[in-house]
C-alpha cells in the first residue's frame, strides 16, 4: 500500500529529506510493517507499505501515522471534525432500520444538503493521486480520502432517490436484482446482505454500491454511509459476485466498529467544505444490543514480559509505546497492568472464548508482542536454550517414562503417535477416566472430522490396529503414549488451560510368534500382563474389576486399580472387523510417581516344598481378593504362590469356579518335613475356605 509523507504529515511531524525518511523505513520495518520502497513524486515522497492482513488498522494513513508517532515519540494529531450544523434535525429528513444485526451490528448515517456536485479541489485530488486513486467528483472524492484517512469505508447515496428516504439493512429477497455501479446486474438471494430502500436493494452491503442511487451532477442531498459490518458475510459476497474493492478488502479483514460515526462526521464536515451544503443536526445510529464488547481487556505482566523476552524492557517504554497505540492501561501494582484493547485493534488481538460467565480476555503473547515490536527483536539477545550433555542425569520421572517405554518394547509393543484431534462421533467411542466432561470443541478445526480434542488414546489406537487388519497384518501390537484432553478443573478465577494428563494406551490382536513358530493367538492376558509389568515399574499391583465399559465386550471388560485409585481400563474391543483386539489404557502419572524398591536375596541353600490346593467358590471372587487375603494370611516360610488353573465345567457348581493354585515353602535355617508343610497349609487353607468358600 502507498503512503504519502505530505499527508502523513498532517498527523505527526516526520523528519525532512530522504535520509530522515530511510529511518522512518527502519524504524517501522522493524515494528512489523515492513516499508518495501521510497519513491518520489511530485515533490511528495511515497512509502511503499507491505500491511500484514491482521492490521487492517494501518492500511490507512492515521493508522500508520500512529505507529509512526510511536516509533519516534512524538505527539500525534486527529484530523478536525466539528461540522457546523443546521437546526433541522436529521430523523425529519430519513430513517435507518437493521434487520440482520448479526450481519451489521453498526450502522451510522450523516446527511450533508445542498451540496454542489462537481470537480474536487487541487489539494484533494493531489493527496489522492499520489495514492494511486481516480479522481471522481467532490462528494465521491471525500469518501474516497476518508477511506485512506481514517480507515473506515463510507459510501454515498443520493438521498433523493432513496424511496421513502429510508434506509434498511436486510437480506436480499429471493428473485431481487441490483445493478452495481460497474453497470453489472446481479441476481440476489437471501444469502446476501443489502442496504435496501422502501422498496429495493440499493447496495451489496461492505462491497460495492447501486447505481440507481449514485451521486451525480444532478444530486442536492447526500446520505453517508459508514457502518460495520460482519466481515464473513462480506468475503462471501466479495467472492461470490467476483468483487474485491477497497471496502471490502477492509471490511473482510475486520474494520473498526467504534468509527463509524467519527468517520460519517469527520466526510460531512469535508463534504460541506468541498461541495458547500451544511450538515444536518445529528446522526442516524443503530448498534445491535448483543454485539461483543469491541474493547476486550487483558493483563500484562511485566516480570513474565521479561521472562517471555529475555530481556528487561524499561516500565516507562512500555507504558509510553502502549498509551501511544491506543491501549488504556490500569496499574494494578507496580509490575501488573489492565490493559483495555482499543477498538481498531479488536480483530487483530481477538479474545479467547471465555468461560461460562466469564469476561473474554485476550491472551497475554499479543500485549508482549506489542511491546516488543517497538522495543526492537533485534535488541533481544540470542542465546540458545541449555541443554544437559551426553552424560547429564535424566530428571527421575523422564528416566521412568523411559523405562515405561522400554518396557512396552520389550513385550513386542511397536509405538504410534496419533493426531490429538478426532471426530466427535468417536469422541465416546471407548472409556474415559472423566466421562462427565465434555469434549473441548476447536476454535479453526482442520475438518469436520477432527474437530475435538481427544478423551482417550484408544480411537486413534484402534484405528491404526484396524488399518493394518484390513491389510492382511497377521497380528498387531502397539502402544502410544500421549496427552488427553478436558476442560479445566478447579474453581479459577482467571481463564485456565485444559486439563491434559498423559496416559499410555496399548493394542493387540492376532498371532502370536512368528509365522514358522506359530503359538497360538494373543488374548486378554497376553495383554494384562504387559499393564502388569508397567504396575510392577511402579512398585504396585494392578487389580482388575470386572465392569461393563463402552466400547469393550460385555464381561471382557475391566477397571484397573492401582493403590484403590482407579487408574485405567482393560477389555477387548466390542465391534470386529477381523480377528479380536484387546486394550488396555493407563494414567502415566501413577505409573511415575513411585519406584519398585530394588531388593536381592540370597536363594535359600535348601530345597522347597510344593502343595497344589483348589479351591471353590463364586464367580464374583477376583484373583487380586484372593492375592489379598493369602499376603494376610500367609504362614511361616510362605515363599511364594501362583495361580495354576481355573476350571469351569462337569462337578463345579453353576455360578462357581474351580481355582488351583501353587504354594511353595521354604525356610532358610533348614529343610522343611512334609507333615510342617501340611499344618502351615491346613491354616491357610481353612482360612481361605472360610472367607470365600463356596456356599451354594
Amino acid at each position: 500500500m502507498l503512503f504519502s509523507r505530505e499527508w502523513l504529515s498532517e498527523y505527526v511531524e516526520i523528519p525532512g529529506g530522504e535520509e530522515g525518511a530511510r529511518e522512518l523505513a527502519r524504524r517501522l520495518t522493524g515494528a512489523g510493517l515492513a516499508v518495501e520502497q521510497l519513491a518520489a513524486r511530485d515533490g511528495d515522497l511515497l512509502f511503499d507499505v507491505d500491511v500484514t492482513t491482521n492490521r487492517v488498522d494501518c492500511m490507512c494513513h492515521f493508522g500508520l501515522a500512529r505507529e509512526v508517532a510511536v516509533a519516534l515519540d512524538e505527539p500525534l494529531r486527529r484530523p478536525p471534525a466539528a461540522p457546523e450544523e443546521s437546526p433541522e434535525p436529521v430523523a425529519e429528513l430519513a430513517a435507518l432500520e437493521v434487520e440482520d444485526p448479526e450481519g451489521c451490528p453498526r450502522y451510522a448515517a450523516r446527511v450533508v444538503r445542498g451540496v454542489a456536485v462537481g470537480p474536487s479541489p487541487a489539494w484533494l485530488r493531489r493527496r489522492l493521486e499520489a495514492i494511486g486513486q481516480r479522481s471522481i467528483n467532490n462528494v465521491v472524492d471525500v469518501t474516497n480520502y476518508v477511506l485512506w484517512e481514517l480507515g473506515q469505508p463510507l459510501h454515498a447515496f443520493d438521498l433523493d432517490r432513496l424511496a421513502g428516504r429510508r434506509i434498511v439493512v436486510r437480506r436480499a429477497r429471493r428473485g431481487e436484482r441490483l445493478t452495481t455501479l460497474d453497470d453489472v446486474a446481479r441476481a440476489l438471494d437471501p444469502d446476501v446482505l443489502v442496504i435496501a430502500d422502501a422498496e429495493r436493494p440499493v447496495a451489496l452491503a461492505g462491497v460495492m454500491g447501486g447505481a440507481d442511487s449514485e451521486v451525480t451532477g444532478a444530486t442536492a442531498d447526500v446520505l453517508l454511509e459508514s457502518a460495520h459490518f460482519d466481515r464473513r458475510r462480506v468475503r462471501a459476497a466479495s467472492r461470490r459476485f467476483g468483487l474485491h474493492t477497497d471496502a471490502s478488502h477492509r471490511f473482510e479483514r475486520g474494520s473498526d466498529p467504534e468509527g463509524c460515526l467519527d468517520a460519517a462526521t469527520r466526510a460531512a464536515a469535508l463534504i460541506a467544505e468541498v461541495a458547500g451544503g451544511v450538515v444536518v443536526h445529528g446522526a442516524l445510529d443503530v448498534r445491535w444490543a448483543e454485539a461483543p464488547s469491541w474493547t476486550p481487556r487483558g493483563f500484562l505482566d511485566l516480570a513474565r514480559l521479561h521472562a517471555f523476552a529475555g530481556a528487561d524492557v524499561p516500565r516507562s517504554d512500555v507504558k509510553r509505546w502502549l498509551n501511544g497505540l491506543g491501549f488504556r492501561l490500569r496499574a494494578l501494582d507496580d509490575a501488573v497492568w489492565e490493559v483495555t484493547i482499543p477498538s481498531w485493534r479488536y480483530f487483530d488481538m481477538e479474545p479467547r472464548k471465555p468461560e461460562e460467565g466469564k469476561e473474554p480476555k485476550v491472551f497475554p503473547a499479543d500485549l508482549y508482542e506489542e511491546v516488543l515490536r517497538h522495543y526492537g527483536y533485534d535488541r533481544i539477545p540470542s542465546d540458545l536454550p541449555a541443554v544437559g550433555g551426553p552424560d547429564a542425569a535424566a530428571p527421575p520421572e523422564a528416566a521412568r517414562r523411559r523405562r515405561l517405554r522400554d518396557h512396552l518394547a520389550a513385550c513386542g509393543y511397536a509405538e504410534a503417535i496419533d493426531l490429538a484431534f478426532i471426530d466427535p462421533r468417536e469422541d465416546g467411542a471407548f472409556p474415559s477416566l472423566r466421562p462427565a466432561a465434555p469434549a473441548l470443541e476447536l476454535a479453526n478445526p482442520l475438518s469436520e472430522r477432527l474437530s475435538v480434542l481427544r478423551r482417550s488414546l484408544l480411537p486413534g489406537l484402534v484405528e491404526s490396529a484396524r488399518f493394518n487388519q484390513r491389510r492382511g497384518a497377521a497380528s498387531v501390537q502397539l502402544f502410544e503414549v500421549g496427552r488427553v484432553f478436558f476442560p479445566p478443573s478447579g474453581n479459577r478465577a482467571e481463564p485456565a488451560l485444559p486439563d491434559e494428563p498423559e496416559m499410555v494406551a496399548l493394542v493387540c490382536g492376532g498371532r502370536r510368534g512368528t509365522p514358522w513358530d506359530r503359538a497360538g493367538d494373543l488374548d486378554l492376558f497376553d495383554l494384562k500382563g504387559a499393564v502388569e509389568g508397567l504396575a510392577e515399574l511402579a512398585g504396585g499391583r494392578l487389580e482388575a474389576r470386572p465392569a461393563d465399559l463402552p466400547g469393550l465386550a460385555r464381561g471382557v471388560a475391566a477397571e484397573l486399580v492401582l493403590r484403590g485409585e482407579v487408574v485405567g481400563f482393560l477389555g477387548q474391543v466390542a465391534e470386529e472387523e477381523g480377528y479380536p483386539l484387546y486394550v488396555a489404557e493407563l494414567a502415566v502419572e501413577p505409573l511415575v510417581a513411585g519406584e519398585a524398591p530394588l531388593a536381592v536375596a540370597p536363594p535359600s541353600r535348601f530345597p522347597g516344598i510344593a502343595a497344589d490346593f483348589t479351591l471353590t467358590h463364586p464367580l464374583t471372587v477376583t484373583w487380586a481378593e484372593l492375592e489379598r487375603a493369602i499376603g494376610r494370611a500367609a504362614p511361616p516360610d510362605l515363599a511364594a504362590f501362583q495361580l495354576k488353573d481355573r476350571y469351569r465345567g462337569p462337578g463345579v457348581p453353576e455360578g462357581a469356579v474351580n481355582t488351583t493354585i501353587t504354594f511353595v515353602y521354604n525356610a532358610r535355617d533348614r529343610s522343611l518335613t512334609q507333615d510342617e508343610v501340611n499344618e502351615r497349609q491346613a491354616a491357610l487353607t481353612a482360612e481361605l475356605e472360610r472367607r470365600f468358600g463356596w456356599r451354594g
